[in-house]
């Protein structure tokens, strides 16, 4: 029995040192304003969740520290507080490219991955439209593996698995989202608030992380 606490300790640990905090609770330090005209006012809460305002179109922040490119695991949770667009738009890199992962667009409840083949999150086949509330909080989470790209929303409200051969095929919608890589958050006419944003590195392959074909 002790050598089984003993593991199970060691196990805990590696996990709590594994994973990284990307907000800190207390300010934006390490990310910057995206480089978008009317940008909405972004900024961190007393109880360190951020707060990104209304702007004109998309107002987001972009990550300012180093960030692996493969190999990770991302959750974050995210609330629309006002309008009716998506109030998460999370920009991630996957080798030497990068997609959005697109939470409550085109009108309050679209979900999907911008853009694979050119085609952006309303017109590929991850695409799924849900009701989406406002003032309550989601659980998203993102796990990038070679070839493979795995989304969860509130465990199973939204999923999505993408398997890709050639990482030139993924890609970002033109525009301001751009401003928001390598990694960042968006939002579209919409106030959002973000909090307990993390990224866990892979060290070790699980069979759904390998494109299916390989299996």
């Amino acid at each position: 029995m002790k050598a089984i606490l003993t593991i199970l300790a060691a196990m805990l640990s590696f996990s709590l040192h594994a994973q990284t905090a990307l907000f800190n609770g207390k300010d934006l330090t390490g990310w910057k304003r995206a480089h978008i005209i009317d940008n909405g006012e972004i900024k961190a809460l007393k109880d360190g969740t951020i707060e990104c305002g209304v702007g004109k179109s998309i107002s987001g922040i972009a990550y300012t520290n180093d960030f692996p490119t493969m190999n990770y695991e991302l959750s974050l949770e995210g609330m629309r507080k006002e309008g009716c667009d998506f109030f998460i738009a999370l920009t991630i890199p996957v080798e030497k490219s990068f997609c959005t992962v697109i939470i409550g667009g085109w009108g309050g409840g679209l979900c999907g991955i911008s853009s694979f083949d050119g085609m952006d999150a309303a017109n590929n086949m991850w695409a799924e439209g849900l009701t989406l509330d406002n003032n309550r909080w989601y659980k998203l989470k993102v796990r990038v593996t070679p070839g493979v790209i795995q989304i969860s929303l509130n465990k199973d409200l939204y999923t999505a698995r993408m398997e890709f051969d050639d990482y030139k095929r993924l890609s970002l919608r033109f525009g301001d989202i751009e401003e928001t890589a390598p990694l960042g958050l968006a939002t579209y006419e919409t106030k959002a608030l973000w909090r307990n944003f993390t990224m866990t590195k892979i060290t070790k392959l699980l069979p759904t992380d390998k494109p299916f074909e390989e299996e």
